[in-house]
């Protein structure tokens, strides 16, 4: 889809588009403000499973920006649709966080370490490794092995952390068994959040920072894709791949329509 005008429904990544390091981007708080005061379905979309909407909203309530939990759709959300809708009532054994954990309860899930119907692997900041032999066991023994994204790596304020995609590794190396992941650059990601909303791709736009996630997906999605610089990439790094977004922008603020001015009488 070539043409901004046809949009109606947004989507949009959360880390470097709308906040960086906790301090919301120019521009963000007003086009969120935008989308809120026209009606326009939108949602923003986060790999990281660890925290729920919940905590995600109080998070960017303290970065400036208003956006109400059901407005969240992270990789653990659509991770529990995904579950629910081929195993209604399953039962997992989870590595992760409230965020993924409280997801899968929500969708009406059992949390077992005993025969479970999946083991998922979500992002957590307390990897042990009698959790990773449980699940390679598990998994051995016959459930399946879900990831709720693919990045290697995570940021912080001291560098670079493995993610889950690193652990996903291990557990792949010692079981033979690859992973479906969820989360971005599966269009899946996309298609969930966008049921959730009732849109559809033909109208549909996902902004984002990164050209092998965000931009990836919504190409595969069908949707107008629009990447903003504010994040991690760059002309080098848009350059190394075969694909183009529909759109390419400084930052979200270029989304934000000039409020007409009020005439004094």
């Amino acid at each position: 889809m070539g043409n901004r005008d046809d949009v109606e429904c947004w989507l949009t990544d959360m880390d470097g588009v709308l906040v960086h390091e906790n301090a919301a981007l120019p521009g963000a708080a007003e086009l969120i403000q935008q989308w809120t005061d026209e009606g326009t379905p939108f949602l923003v979309l986060t790999n990281n499973s660890i925290f729920t909407p919940r905590d995600l909203s109080a998070r960017l309530r303290a970065s400036g920006l208003d956006v109400p939990e059901e407005r969240i759709w992270t990789s653990a959300l659509a991770t529990a649709d995904f579950c629910r809708s081929q195993m209604p009532g399953g039962s997992a054994f989870v590595i992760g966080e409230a965020g993924m954990t409280t997801a899968l309860h929500e969708a009406g899930f059992i949390m077992t370490e005993s025969n479970p119907d999946y083991v998922v692997v979500g992002e957590t900041r307390n990897y042990s490794f009698e959790a990773i032999t449980k699940a390679v066991r598990l998994i051995r023994g016959g459930a399946r092995f879900i990831v709720t994204n693919p990045d290697a790596t995570g940021p912080s304020a001291e560098g670079v952390l493995p993610a889950t995609g690193a652990i996903a590794a291990m557990i792949e190396t010692a079981t033979g068994k690859k992973p479906y992941v969820v989360g971005k650059p599966n269009p899946m990601m996309f298609r969930s959040a966008m049921n959730r909303i009732g849109a559809h791709s033909e109208n549909t736009a996902m902004i984002g920072d990164r050209m092998d996630t965000d931009i990836m997906a919504g190409i595969e999605a069908g949707l107008h894709t629009i990447l903003v610089m504010t994040g991690i990439s760059d002309q080098a790094e848009i350059d190394r791949y075969p694909f183009r977004p529909n759109e390419t922008l400084s930052g979200v603020h270029e989304l934000v329509r000039a409020q007409p001015v009020e005439s004094e009488l």
